[in-house]
């Protein structure tokens, strides 16, 4: 199994930045990608972004442009950077790795943008 631990999180004010950090543990070997979602109060979790087996990064059209993603399958480890933050970006941020037939999350980091 692959446990995830986010970090990173935290309060900003609209228009800073953030930095989100992601680390697997376990059979890192069987992570097939790796990547990050937002489950933002009152709605449901949401695609960001996402490093696919074959290296190629997918962002969603919704937040192509605000965040950067760095992933490094193969040692488990991921970061968010987020840039010019929005109080509509106030949400818990997963990591999630894809594995053989089963999908690991983490614990969730909160990420909180008011004035």
């Amino acid at each position: 199994q692959v446990h995830l631990v986010e970090s990173g999180g935290g309060l900003v004010q609209p228009g800073g930045s953030l930095r989100l950090s992601c680390t697997a543990t376990g059979d890192i070997s069987a992570i097939a990608n790796l990547g990050w979602y937002r489950q933002a109060p009152g709605k449901m979790r949401q695609f960001g972004a996402l490093t696919l087996n074959d290296g190629r990064t997918n962002y969603h059209t919704s937040v192509m442009g605000g965040i950067t993603m760095n992933s490094d399958r193969a040692k488990g480890t991921s970061s968010l950077q987020m840039n010019n933050l929005k109080s509509d970006d106030t949400a818990i941020s997963y990591c999630q790795a894809g594995v053989d037939g089963e999908f690991s999350w983490g614990q969730g980091t909160h990420v909180t943008v008011a004035a």
